[in-house]
């Protein structure tokens, strides 16, 4: 058995497109008795947005020469609906320039035709298993960013100053507050950030700021102030 046909479920979807009428009518078949959704788009459109479930698992097999178009044109207006979606790109020839250029865009695979079968169900796995750690990534990093953008202004600061190593004491100095309001500030920042070490909490900060551009942090009054002493 392929590997293509574990995990499958009923809200996997593959984009196909493809010029050979007969090819696609057979790469539906192989698809769907695998177990997956087949959404078959046409060359003549610049915008493809097939009705799918929000989170599905899902990746496209493209032909390398649509008609009118290129691969690389249909490449990127999939990414305008399906961001980061990984494609699968096939052709019946071995243009490696046209391949170098698809894969240095971000394809997934690169298929030659003809393909067997279990050649074909095996790239769609590696690229759902793919997209599912995607998604998987995106999702903790938009419950991080939710978990950030909850915090206040003052928290934000005590935040910033906890992750570059000051101390309750040094940060109470800087902000002119009190140790002690500076450890419930500390405790409230950890506890709407879920986790239970400064540790734990300096490391989805790091992440967050790697990997997220919704990180953001608001300028609370006087910041500005004390950025500029006189």
């Amino acid at each position: 058995m392929s590997s293509g046909t574990v995990m499958n479920t009923r809200s996997t979807v593959v984009l196909v497109m493809d010029n050979d009428a007969a090819a696609l009518r057979r790469m539906e078949r192989l698809l769907m008795t695998a177990g997956y959704r087949v959404r078959i788009l046409s060359s003549n459109t610049n915008h493809y947005a097939p009705a799918m479930e929000a989170n599905s698992p899902r990746c496209a097999i493209v032909d390398l020469h649509p008609a009118g178009r290129t691969g690389l044109e249909v490449q990127r207006t999939l990414e305008q609906s399906f961001p980061d979606i990984p494609i699968i790109f096939i052709s019946d020839d071995r243009d490696v320039p046209s391949t170098v250029r698809a894969m240095k865009a971000g394809a997934t695979d690169f298929l030659v035709k003809p393909v067997k079968d279990d050649t074909v169900l095996d790239a769609v796995c590696r690229a759902l298993d793919m997209d599912r750690l995607k998604q998987t990534r995106r999702y903790e990093l938009r419950e991080l960013s939710e978990r950030f953008n909850s915090l206040t202004p003052r928290e934000h600061e005590v935040l910033e100053m906890v992750v570059s190593g000051r101390l309750n004491k040094q940060i109470a100095g800087e902000l002119g507050a009190s140790e002690k309001t500076i450890k419930v500030h500390r405790g409230r920042i950890m506890k709407k950030m879920g986790v239970q070490s400064v540790a734990e909490l300096v490391q989805l900060t790091l992440r967050l700021r790697a990997d997220s551009n919704l990180l953001t942090t608001p300028a609370s009054p006087g910041a500005e102030a004390r950025s500029h002493p006189r």
